[in-house]
């Protein structure tokens, strides 16, 4: 029993130790939330996307990448500028007043048409480089080392670990909503988020990705 819940375990820690920090979609869906508008539509956008980026790693598109040094430049420094783009965008709130977005929490008819909410996640997900060296290279990497008959349970519990997050993350944030009514708490996260993103930003130009033979 053990040696077949096994590789689900595994996938499903390496899933959630790699997904269950604060990055570009997560920060988004964070955002999303907390706002409380068009979260299914962007949580389930953020699992449909998830699930295939995963899937296709453990597939072996994960082990193509590796093997091509041209591709890991492009996700390492195509994750970096993309993740300094996105913190110097919440820098940007943060040093605004008004908070950026606090003052439209919660008030009917504001904010974006589901297909600009769908255009938003979908940016922040498949323009992210970073987002494929994370599902696509590293969990791919992780889950084709696995024999043959148990990279499925390795995949359905990595997939398990990223809906369980976004479902939490993005269904459970608006109950943090009363802590966002004042612009200052609007600031700090996104200052915190701006915090994150030049710090992982800078790991990745910093930090050399190793392609395999």
């Amino acid at each position: 029993m053990w040696s077949s819940i096994t590789p689900f375990l595994h996938g499903f820690g390496a899933g959630a130790g790699l997904i269950i920090a604060i990055g570009a979609q997560n920060a988004h869906v964070l955002r999303v939330g907390l706002l409380g508008r068009h979260v299914a539509l962007t949580v389930g956008t953020c699992i449909a996307i998830d699930v295939i980026a995963i899937a296709a790693g453990v597939a072996g598109m994960g082990a193509l990448i590796q093997g091509q040094p041209w591709l890991l430049a492009i996700a390492r420094w195509g994750g970096a500028a993309f993740l300094a783009w996105y913190g110097l965008g919440a820098l940007r709130r943060a040093l605004r007043p008004d908070g950026a977005l606090a003052a439209g929490l919660g008030a009917p008819g504001a904010g974006p048409t589901a297909r600009q909410a769908l255009a938003a996640v979908l940016a922040v997900s498949l323009l992210n480089p970073h987002m494929y060296l994370d599902t696509v290279v590293l969990l791919g990497a992780l889950g084709g080392q696995q024999p043959a008959g148990q990279q499925l349970r390795f995949t359905l519990g990595a997939t398990t670990a990223s809906t369980l997050w976004f479902l939490t993350l993005g269904l459970g944030a608006r109950r943090l909503a009363p802590w966002f009514a004042r612009p200052v708490a609007w600031r700090c996260l996104d200052a915190g988020i701006a915090v994150v993103m030049f710090s992982i930003a800078l790991f990745l130009a910093f930090t050399p990705l190793h392609s395999t033979p």
